[in-house]
C-alpha cells in the first residue's frame, strides 16, 4: 500500500512538471496567492490566532474536447503562529463542461511537529501519515441553475479512527462531508450562501472525536460568501472577498477576509 502511494505522489509531481513540454493550445499554467485574516475550512479554524498565506500553484490539461478538462496542482496554507501547523495540499480534478467536478485531494497537514514520523511527506504508512486521501464530486451550477452540491468522503490516511472496546485505535471514520450552496449576484457583488454538514457520528461514550472536530453528525459549516474585483486602475484589480461562518455544531463563528494576486 505504501509503495502504491509513492507510485501516485510521483505519478503527480510528474504530470505537473511535465508541463512545459505540452504544446501553450493544450495546457495552462496558474500560480497566484491568497492573503486571508483566518484560514477557516469547513466551518473549522486551521490557522490559530493568525492571519494566512495560501499560494497555488495549477496546471490545466485541455483535451481537443474543451468539454473536457484535467487538472492537477499544489496548494498550501502558512501562518505566523506557533501554535498551528503548515499544510501543503497536491489535487487532480477532472471537469466536465465546467459544471460537474471530481477530485482527488492528498491533503498534508503534519501539525507543528516536524520532526515526526508522521511530519515526513513521503511517509504514506497507513498508521502514522500525516496525509489524508479525499474524494469529492460536485455539482459547480449553471446559470440558468445557480445551486451548487458537494460530496466528499475520506478514504486513506490520518482521518479520525474509531476507539476499540479496549481503548487501542480502530479504523478510519471514512469521514463525510456534505455541502449545497445557492449563487447569486447583488451588483457586482457575488454572492454564495451554503450549508455544510457531516453524517458521520462518533461514539460520545468512546469519547471519539470526528474529523472536523464534531461529536455528533450535523451541520458544521454555515455561512455566506461575498466577492468582488477591486478596481486599482484601468489595467488592474484584485479580487476581494469577506465570508462569515458559523460551525452550530462546534458553537462557533468566524468573519474571515481576504483578497488574492
Amino acid at each position: 500500500m505504501r509503495q502504491f502511494f509513492r507510485s501516485f505522489l510521483t505519478c503527480l509531481l510528474l504530470m505537473a512538471f511535465s508541463v512545459p513540454g505540452i504544446s501553450q493550445e493544450g495546457s495552462k499554467v496558474h500560480a497566484g496567492v491568497d492573503l486571508m485574516s483566518r484560514y477557516v475550512w469547513r466551518g473549522m479554524n486551521l490557522g490559530g490566532s493568525s492571519p494566512s498565506i495560501q499560494p497555488c500553484l495549477k496546471f490545466d490539461f485541455i483535451s481537443g474536447n474543451t468539454n473536457h478538462t484535467l487538472s492537477t496542482g499544489f496548494w498550501g496554507a502558512y501562518t505566523f503562529s506557533n501554535t498551528a501547523g503548515q499544510e501543503v495540499d497536491m489535487f487532480i480534478v477532472y471537469s466536465f463542461k465546467e459544471f460537474l467536478s471530481l477530485t482527488l485531494t492528498d491533503y498534508f497537514a503534519p501539525g507543528v511537529d516536524f520532526s515526526s514520523e508522521g511530519g515526513n511527506f513521503f511517509n504514506y504508512d497507513k498508521d502514522s501519515t500525516s496525509h489524508v486521501l479525499e474524494g469529492t464530486i460536485s455539482f459547480n451550477g449553471t446559470r440558468k441553475f445557480p445551486f451548487t452540491f458537494l460530496v466528499a468522503v475520506n478514504f486513506f490516511g490520518n482521518d479520525s479512527r474509531r476507539i476499540n472496546l479496549d481503548g487501542s485505535s480502530g479504523e478510519i471514520f471514512f469521514s463525510n462531508y456534505f455541502e449545497a450552496g445557492y449563487k447569486t449576484e447583488l451588483g457586482d457583488v457575488a454572492l454564495n450562501l451554503f450549508v455544510g454538514a457531516t453524517l458521520t457520528k462518533p461514539d460520545e461514550g468512546a469519547s471519539e472525536v470526528g474529523y472536523y472536530g464534531n461529536t455528533s453528525a450535523g451541520i458544521i459549516n454555515l455561512g455566506i460568501k461575498a466577492s468582488k474585483s477591486l478596481t486599482i486602475t484601468d489595467s488592474f484589480s484584485i479580487p476581494v472577498q469577506a465570508s462569515l461562518v458559523a460551525n452550530p455544531e462546534a458553537g462557533n463563528v468566524f468573519m474571515v477576509f481576504g483578497f488574492s494576486f
